[in-house]
């Protein structure tokens, strides 16, 4: 009796179609692609492919992937719909490139929910092939793109492990003791000094190469990369002096025992990127598990490389971490070049901490602001107001003042908010010489004038700025500004464009923005003593404060004196957003004088 062959596992629909239409493609181009054999099932459920492509004719500049007549390679077909196919290479001359993972898989697909379209087949994934070989020749790939392919261009990262927060920016020595501090059960922060009694002790490693075959999965695997075996693979590459394995046991060890028993040992490799300049470092980080930790606190202190090592140690998988790096040098902010990044850095004042105080220190607290310092009369804060104010259930009867401060904290470690007294007061006459925006949202009169008498400051730099909505609906915006050198306020310049408003038909739908209410505008919150207020809802205050401090944000780009209006999309108004200009008129009332400081003689 023969010996029957085990059976394949059949092809897929999907994976069916895709080899049908490769047959079909070296069929009509046989000078440009030729498919080497059949298909080969994978462990994975998977069929590779093998192919060779005409790659002689791809133009090559200095610093480009150099590519032979002919190049092969291996498409991974997946079974299921609408999964792209993966291209590998059967070497790794292209490890260290831009956009190869792993020293061998090419990410054709930088963005595959965006750039991979399934309905376009094999003949999709070979031209996109195409162009990444043509790309990488002419050394088109930008390196700052690649931060990942420092380390194999992958992700490392373990299911259950901590996210770690790196924010501090200089790892420049070989080594360094790092401590880990606990945030949450799920962050842990990087720092160069003890933090608190609950830190941990670290080690951070400078490699002097970076890791083209990605960090491996055991510390055996580690300890490979970090001496570079895997490159001596291939008869090109080239070992690099650097930290060595028997180094980085010493430290990881050394960490180890002045750990508590019982206790993950953490480390951070600073890798450098293979084509930008130091600095932009990328950071990996990784643990041991608790049992491989114990036995490593207890070898001795002879052991100082792998050989010398515990099986249980040496073949432990290590845990990768997901490491936030927040660090200036490799971090764009996701707002850079929006006109809120004109309050990075600055020191702002909001008083009012109401419908649109709160939601405005809020987005500022987030542009980067440096300071915020906040001001409300010290109403406490009631149920009802949690409708369409920023604030939880356990900041009810807190003053609006202190509960925001708190919730702007817990936005960013970095930033300073601090309480001041409500305006008018003299505490605050020096206010517009030390800030940079001062923002009233009280729709008080007697803040408005006390902001027009600091108007007329010679020495303020401040620009000043007040923000309201409409009665009958939250979603008409008005923000007026005073900007340095103005003397006049915003109260006064409200008052002044009011009036060219009021006069231009065009601009009706904003007229209510300066008359007074009729009855039925506004609302009474509570039975019985409940001061009337503005109908609106918490997302019409989040949208019409965002267009105003967004507007807040062009203007302390370019100052410029006067009013904007706007409007939500869902009102139908046109124009939906208009700047008038401010422009001194003979007119105008005379400006206030500035506020004195109170005498220190105060019983004269």
């Amino acid at each position: 009796m023969t010996k029957r062959r085990p059976l394949r596992p059949a092809a897929s629909p999907w994976q069916q179609d895709m080899l049908s239409g490769l047959k079909a493609l070296a069929a009509q181009h046989p000078a440009d692609l030729e498919v080497l054999g059949g298909p080969e099932p994978l462990p994975d459920g998977m069929i590779l492919v093998r192919i060779r492509l005409h790659t002689a004719d791809i133009p090559h500049v200095q610093g480009g992937l150099a590519l032979g007549e002919t190049e092969e390679f291996g498409l991974r077909l997946p079974p299921a719909y609408p999964l792209p196919p993966q291209v590998i290479t059967p070497h790794a001359r292209f490890a260290g490139t831009p956009h190869v993972l792993e020293g061998s898989r090419l990410c054709i697909y930088l963005d595959v929910t965006r750039e991979w379209n399934p309905e376009g087949g094999i003949p999709a994934v070979l031209n996109r092939l195409w162009e990444w070989l043509t790309d990488a020749a002419a050394n088109r790939f930008d390196a700052t793109t690649a931060l990942y392919h420092a380390v194999g261009g992958v992700l490392h990262r373990t299911d259950g492990t901590p996210t770690i927060v790196a924010r501090e920016a200089a790892w420049r020595r070989t080594w360094h003791t790092g401590w880990l501090t606990p945030r949450s059960d799920s962050r842990l922060d990087l720092a160069s000094h003890l933090v608190n009694e609950h830190s941990m002790r670290l080690p951070v490693l400078r490699l002097n190469h970076h890791l083209p075959f990605a960090a491996g999965h055991t510390l055996a695997d580690l300890f490979d990369r970090i001496d570079d075996r895997a490159s001596l693979r291939e008869p090109t590459a080239q070992q690099q002096a650097g930290l060595t394995s028997p180094a980085f046991l010493t430290a990881l060890t050394h960490a180890a025992r002045r750990n508590p028993e019982g206790t993950n040992q953490y480390f951070v490799l600073v890798v450098p990127h293979p084509r930008t300049s130091s600095g932009t470092d990328f950071l990996l980080a990784g643990r041991l598990p608790v049992a491989a930790t114990d036995i490593l606190r207890r070898t001795p202190r002879t052991a100082q490389d792998m050989a010398a090592l515990p099986a249980d140690v040496r073949n432990s998988a290590i845990e990768w971490c997901y490491l936030s790096d927040e660090r200036e040098a490799v971090t764009t902010r996701r707002d850079a070049r929006r006109p809120v990044s004109a309050f990075r850095n600055t020191h702002v004042h909001v008083w009012g901490c109401g419908g649109i105080g709160s939601w405005a220190a809020e987005l500022i607290a987030r542009a980067g602001a440096a300071r915020i310092t906040l001001s409300d009369p010290g109403t406490p804060i009631t149920g009802g107001l949690l409708v369409r104010q920023n604030y939880t259930e356990t900041d009810i009867g807190t003053n609006k003042a202190i509960a925001l401060a708190k919730r702007l904290h817990s936005l960013r470690d970095d930033l300073i908010v601090d309480i001041c007294p409500s305006p008018p007061s003299f505490e605050l006459v020096d206010a517009a010489q030390q800030a940079g925006v001062i923002i009233d949202a009280t729709v008080s009169v007697a803040v408005g004038g006390f902001l027009d008498m600091l108007a007329c400051d010679p020495d303020r730099r401040a620009l000043l700025a007040q923000m309201t909505t409409d009665t009958t609906s939250a979603s008409h915006g008005i923000l007026t500004v005073s900007a340095p050198g103005t003397s006049q306020g915003p109260s006064r310049i409200d008052h002044h464009i009011g009036q060219r408003v009021l006069a231009e038909p065009a601009l009706e739908p904003y007229h209510p923005l300066w008359t007074e209410p009729q009855p039925g505008d506004e609302i009474r919150p509570t039975l019985g003593c409940s001061v009337p207020t503005f109908h609106g809802s918490a997302a019409d205050l989040v949208g019409v404060t965002a267009n105003l401090v967004t507007l807040l944000g062009s203007q302390l780009l370019r100052p410029v004196s006067g009013t904007h209006l706007c409007a939500q999309p869902h009102t139908g108004t046109r124009p939906a957003h208009h700047f008038v200009p401010y422009a001194p008129h003979p007119d105008d009332p005379p400006a206030p004088a500035p506020p004195s400081p109170p005498s220190s003689n105060v019983g004269t």
